[in-house]
């Protein structure tokens, strides 16, 4: 029973009922309406001593061109400070952002700092990938984690050379989305030639015949025309798409992450008639040190003499007999009472896998 607890087994286990539909705005994005990655080169000061050391050159020249900046004239060759750390700030624009909102961004330490905790991010250009500046970030640095300690005694919890600055940016310019007019283009975040089509025929059904035309451009994308009554009203016909109820279809399929034991399987892997024969045999090799001393007044010296014994044991095999139309639920029921761990079970589904019993991909991460 305490092996049993032991094993390390995440099962999605659905019934057969059949599978609940999904709002269209779960599985399809609009195409032009996406995020934009911003980036920036800041510093942040107010370490306390954990920021850049004297072999960081490039952290304490951007130090001098602030202050210079500033009218403070100081040669960067004469500045030594350990409260200041250089960093490279990210951030992601949302679509459709306009000038005035704030955004999160995160700071990561590019130097040799080793804790940004409590510092602060002085006024740092965020730039897109066309080089123009669309949000400017500056704020205090939450890392969620500390480091402790110096010389060989310290205490570190989480990455503390990494943090984040919540509503840390202000957008200066707006994100260059586009709204979608005339055709509304829907890219499926799971291409499927079957949800796909699912898609065309709620549309379809959606909105009266001769006033929108729905079709698959391939398995993941969809076009759709936009209704004369919504030519000016482009926003509100995307909204009335995004409540459609469209039930995807999955394909079967078992993920199994041999790092970490977890194995996931879907509701629609089904096995075959099979019959599985496990047992386990395990090699146990043990050496043990004895001391061969002579007796008193003899000629000889004391020794230390290893002695190795090696023992195999094997068990006697466990099987499972599988009927026609069984079910995730019953293979890992069947697996568990023979007491299989997490490895055993990897190596019986790719062994069920290889002998075409088990009617689903298995998917290796």
């Amino acid at each position: 029973m305490k092996k049993r607890c032991l094993i390390a087994l995440l099962l999605f286990l659905l019934r057969p009922a059949p599978a609940p539909a999904a709002r269209l705005k779960d599985l399809v994005s609009i195409e032009g309406v996406r995020e934009n990655q911003l980036i920036g080169y800041g510093l942040v000061i107010g370490l306390a001593g954990t920021g850049d050391r004297r072999q960081t050159m490039f952290s304490a020249q951007s130090l001098a061109n602030m202050l210079n900046r500033m009218g403070v004239s100081v040669p960067s060759t004469a500045i030594r400070v350990n409260n200041t750390a250089a960093v490279m700030v990210t951030s992601s624009l949302p679509a459709f952002a306009q000038p005035g909102m704030r955004i999160d961004t995160t700071v990561a330490a590019i130097g040799d700092a080793s804790n940004l905790q409590g510092g602060i991010l002085v006024l740092t250009s965020l730039r897109g990938a066309d080089g123009q500046v669309y949000a400017v970030g500056q704020g205090p640095v939450m890392t969620g984690g500390f480091s402790a300690g110096k010389g060989g005694a310290t205490q570190t919890v989480n990455h503390p050379t990494v943090g984040r600055t919540p509503e840390g940016a202000i957008v200066e310019r707006a994100a260059p989305s586009v709204l979608p007019h005339g055709v509304v283009r829907l890219q499926l975040r799971q291409s499927d030639f079957t949800t796909s089509s699912r898609i065309v025929e709620a549309v379809n059904k959606k909105f009266p015949a001769g006033t929108t035309t729905a079709r698959t451009e391939n398995a993941g994308l969809v076009s759709v025309t936009v209704p004369a009554e919504f030519a000016a009203r482009t926003t509100e016909f995307i909204a009335e798409l995004e409540t459609l109820q469209v039930e995807a279809d999955r394909p079967a399929r078992v993920i199994i992450n041999e790092r970490t034991g977890t194995i996931v399987l879907g509701k629609d892997v089904r096995i075959a008639p099979v019959a599985i024969l496990h047992g386990n045999l395990s090699v146990e090799i043990q050496t043990t040190f004895t001391v061969s001393q002579p007796a008193a007044l003899a000629q000889g010296t004391t020794e230390v003499i290893p002695t190795t014994t090696v023992a195999a044991k094997e068990e006697k095999a466990r099987n499972v007999v599988l009927k026609q139309g069984a079910t995730v639920e019953e293979l890992v029921r069947a697996l568990a009472a023979i007491g299989s761990t997490p490895r055993d079970v990897i190596a019986i589904l790719q062994n069920l896998r290889s002998a075409g019993a088990l009617e689903a991909e298995i998917e290796v991460i």
